[in-house]
């Protein structure tokens, strides 16, 4: 459970930041005002927010059979 959210907020706030450099948002990299890195970097987010929904179920569950 904590390897996932830990992977999936490394992941969403890499996908955040690929999306702003990707639409030119924040600039001073190569990455900045090319297109194809903010599409991966939506993709990159949407993975790191499944993986954290993951961790959340997981951990709920586990709640739930624990009272």
């Amino acid at each position: 459970m904590v390897v996932r959210a830990i992977g999936g907020i490394v992941l969403l706030v890499l996908g955040v930041v690929w999306t702003a450099q990707g639409t030119g948002a924040m600039s001073g990299s190569g990455m900045s005002g090319h297109g194809q890195y903010a599409v991966l970097g939506v993709v990159i987010a949407l993975i790191g927010l499944f993986l954290l929904v993951q961790a959340w179920r997981v951990r709920n569950r586990g709640l739930r059979r624990h009272p």
